[in-house]
């Protein structure tokens, strides 16, 4: 049979907590001590209002920044592509090296040429 072990701990559930960093971002902060907590780089806490609009801003800001990355290497790929098959390689060993997916190009020599002059 096993007792459970008194301790000095307070019996209440986690309290949460919302801060705002001055470097911009956020932190979510759940507490079981019963304390305020103490932040571990420069900022303060806020309301979960406050938490929540500047998170909402923070997903945002995230999204569009994975879709700029995801558009340049779309574009990156397909030039690639296209300077690989203007060289004369096979389409399927082009889109193998360059990495494009996307649908063939209508006029890969003219594209190709474009991409090469871009460079």
């Amino acid at each position: 049979m096993t007792f459970p072990i008194p301790t000095d701990e307070p019996e209440t559930g986690p309290v949460t907590y919302w801060a705002l960093y001055e470097d911009g971002s956020a932190g979510l902060i759940k507490s079981t001590t019963g304390e305020e907590p103490v932040l571990t780089k420069p900022g303060r806490l806020v309301d979960e209002a406050e938490y929540t609009s500047r998170a909402e801003e923070l997903k945002a800001a995230n999204e569009a920044y994975v879709a700029q990355l995801q558009a340049e290497d779309e574009q990156r790929t397909r030039e690639d592509y296209l300077a690989l098959r203007a060289a004369g390689v096979p389409e399927a060993t082009a889109r193998r090296m360059s990495g494009y997916t996307g649908p063939e190009p209508e006029e890969p020599q003219a594209a190709a040429a474009t991409a090469t002059a871009k460079k």
